[in-house]
């Protein structure tokens, strides 16, 4: 499929922001990386990312290789995720076709 980028390009609603996304140069080895973040943490970590402290981050960071500042970096960015997936369901399939991608960009 040519990589994350091939995959992004056949979900509906992408061929819009298609060349922003070519731009932004997926990196490979970061996906590695925050693979082997995820695979460090125990289930219930991944269930409910909210219960992660200090403690566990330190063990997560040492069990992939990783500093605990890509450990937070992982955490925001599935914290800012969760945040659009929320809003995307408020707004429905209407609300996103009439405002776009960039409605969920707002906040």
């Amino acid at each position: 499929m040519g990589g994350l980028g091939g995959v992004l390009g056949l979900l509906p609603g992408i061929g819009k922001i298609q060349k922003q996304l070519e731009s932004a140069k997926i990196d490979e080895r970061m996906i590695k990386r925050q693979q082997a973040i995820i695979s460090s943490m125990t289930r219930m970590e991944r269930r409910r990312p909210e219960i992660i402290k200090a403690s566990r981050k330190q063990r997560i960071a040492s069990g992939s290789g990783a500093s605990v500042q890509e450990v937070n970096r992982l955490l925001k960015q599935h914290m800012e995720m969760a945040r659009m997936v929320k809003q995307m369901g408020k707004l429905g399939q209407k609300g996103l076709m009439r405002h776009g991608i960039g409605a969920l960009m707002r906040r």
